[in-house]
C-alpha cells in the first residue's frame, strides 16, 4: 500500500453552485486556497488528481434512473417540479447534473484509490452531500456522493465499510441507502432531530431486519459544546467501530456544528473539530491499516469557520496536524476579504478552546449529553455484543 494521501481537486468542483444560497462554493475555494498558502498541499506524498464525473452506471447504484433524468431535464424546463428539485433548499441551476456527477466522481475516485492501495488516505472537501435520497434531492444535496462511493466499494469486494458522519445534521441519506445492508455501518452524531432538519436520527434507528446494529445515531441537545461533544463521540464511536471491524473508514466532516454556524445550534470550536479529525485518523490507523476517505459536508460560516476546519482536516490527512496557533497568511486574508466583503476574517487557525473532555460514566447525575449517550448505548450496544453500562465498551 502506498503511504500517499490523495486530494481530489479541480476548480470545476466549484460549479456546484445554487446561486444565492447558504451552500456557497466560496467556502471550498477558500479552503483550498488556505491549505495551499499554508503548504499543506505541497507536502511530500500528497498527490492532487482531477476528478471525472461519475457515469450513470455508478450513480444508479444509489439513485433511480428517472431521478437522474429529472436532474438533467430540470434546468431546461422552467415549469419543472418534483423530485425535491426547484425548492428553496434545492434550487435548480445550470449544469446541475454535470456538477453533481463530478462531485460524486471525486469521492468515488478517492474511495477507489484507497481501496486499491494507491493511497492510504484521500480527501474530497467538495463532497459530503449526505442528504440526497435515491429518488429525490434533499438538504442542498442532489447526488449522494458518500453513498455512491460506498456502493462502489461494495462492488469492488469490500465486506465491512464504516461511515462516520460528524455534520450537525443527521446523515439520513447514507443511512437510508444502507439501512438493510449489514456490510455498512453508519454512525452519525448530530443535533437532535427534535430541533433540526432532517427530523431523523433517533437512537432507536439501529438498522433494518438482518442488519440490526448497523446504524448508530447520537442526537445531541442544542448548545452542546466541545467537552460534551467529545464526551459523546468517545463514548460511542470507538466502541462501535471496534465491534464492527471495518476494512475502510469513510467520514463526512461537515463543519456546521461550530458555534458560529448560522443554521444550527451546537457550540463547537475549530479546535474541537481538529481534535475529532485526529481521532478519526487514529481509528482508521488502528482498525483499517490507515484506509481513510474524508469528505467535507455542511458548513455555512463561509469565512469564519469552514476554511480553517477543513484545512485542519487536510493537514491531519496529509501528515502532521497544524499548530492551532498558526497565523492565517496575509494573502489568504486578502482573498477572503475580497470574496466576502464585510465578514470577519480569522487571524489564526484556533478559537483558543481546549477541547478536552471527561470520559462518560454510567453513574452519577446525568446531564442532557449523558442522557443522549445512554440512550444510544442502550439502543445499539447490545446488538453489537457490547455492554451499554460498561464504560470500557
Amino acid at each position: 500500500m502506498s503511504d500517499d494521501t490523495l486530494v481530489v481537486w479541480d476548480e470545476s468542483l466549484l460549479d456546484y453552485d445554487m446561486g444565492e444560497h447558504p451552500l456557497d462554493p466560496v467556502r471550498v475555494e477558500l479552503t483550498v486556497a488556505l491549505a495551499r498558502e499554508l503548504g499543506v498541499l505541497d507536502r511530500p506524498g500528497v498527490r492532487l488528481i482531477r476528478p471525472e464525473p461519475a457515469d450513470d452506471a455508478t450513480l444508479t447504484r444509489v439513485h433511480l434512473p428517472d431521478y437522474l433524468a429529472a436532474v438533467r431535464t430540470a434546468p431546461r424546463d422552467p415549469l419543472f417540479a418534483g423530485y425535491g428539485l426547484g425548492t428553496s433548499d434545492n434550487p435548480v441551476f445550470d449544469g446541475m447534473h454535470e456538477s453533481s456527477a463530478l462531485i460524486a466522481g471525486a469521492t468515488v475516485a478517492a474511495a477507489e484509490a484507497v481501496w486499491r492501495g494507491e493511497a492510504r488516505r484521500a480527501v474530497n472537501v467538495a463532497g459530503g452531500l449526505h442528504h440526497a435520497m435515491p429518488d429525490r434531492a434533499a438538504g442542498f444535496c442532489v447526488y449522494n456522493d458518500p453513498a455512491v462511493a460506498i456502493a462502489r466499494l461494495l462492488d469492488l469486494g469490500a465486506e465491512r465499510v464504516a461511515y462516520v458522519d460528524v455534520d450537525v445534521h443527521h446523515g439520513d441519506g447514507v443511512q437510508e441507502v444502507f439501512y438493510h445492508d449489514p456490510r455498512v455501518l453508519t454512525v452519525s452524531l448530530h443535533e437532535t432531530p427534535l430541533a433540526l432538519f432532517p427530523g431523523t436520527g433517533f437512537p432507536d434507528e439501529t438498522g433494518g431486519p438482518g442488519a440490526q446494529g448497523s446504524a448508530v445515531n447520537v442526537p445531541l441537545p442544542p448548545g452542546t459544546d466541545d467537552a460534551g461533544w467529545q464526551r459523546a463521540f468517545h463514548a460511542i464511536v470507538p466502541s462501535v467501530l471496534r465491534a464492527f471491524r471495518p476494512q475502510i473508514l469513510l467520514t463526512q466532516c461537515g463543519a456546521d456544528g461550530h458555534r458560529l454556524d448560522p443554521l444550527a445550534d451546537l457550540h463547537l470550536s475549530v479546535d474541537g473539530q481538529r481534535a475529532t479529525y485526529l481521532t478519526l485518523r487514529a481509528l482508521a490507523d488502528e482498525l483499517c491499516d490507515g484506509r481513510w476517505v474524508a469528505t467535507g459536508g455542511g458548513g455555512y460560516a463561509l469565512v469564519e469557520v469552514v476554511p480553517r476546519a477543513w484545512t485542519h482536516l487536510l493537514a491531519v490527512a496529509t501528515g502532521d496536524p497544524l499548530d492551532p496557533a498558526t497565523l492565517t497568511p496575509p494573502d489568504w486574508r486578502a482573498l477572503a476579504a475580497h470574496r466576502l466583503p464585510g465578514r470577519d476574517v480569522p487571524l489564526r487557525m484556533t478559537d483558543d478552546v481546549d477541547p478536552s473532555h471527561q470520559p462518560w460514566q454510567p453513574t452519577g447525575e446525568p446531564n442532557s449529553v449523558d442522557r443522549a449517550v445512554a440512550a444510544t448505548r442502550k439502543a445499539v450496544f447490545p446488538l453489537l455484543g457490547l455492554d451499554p453500562y460498561d464504560p470500557r465498551d
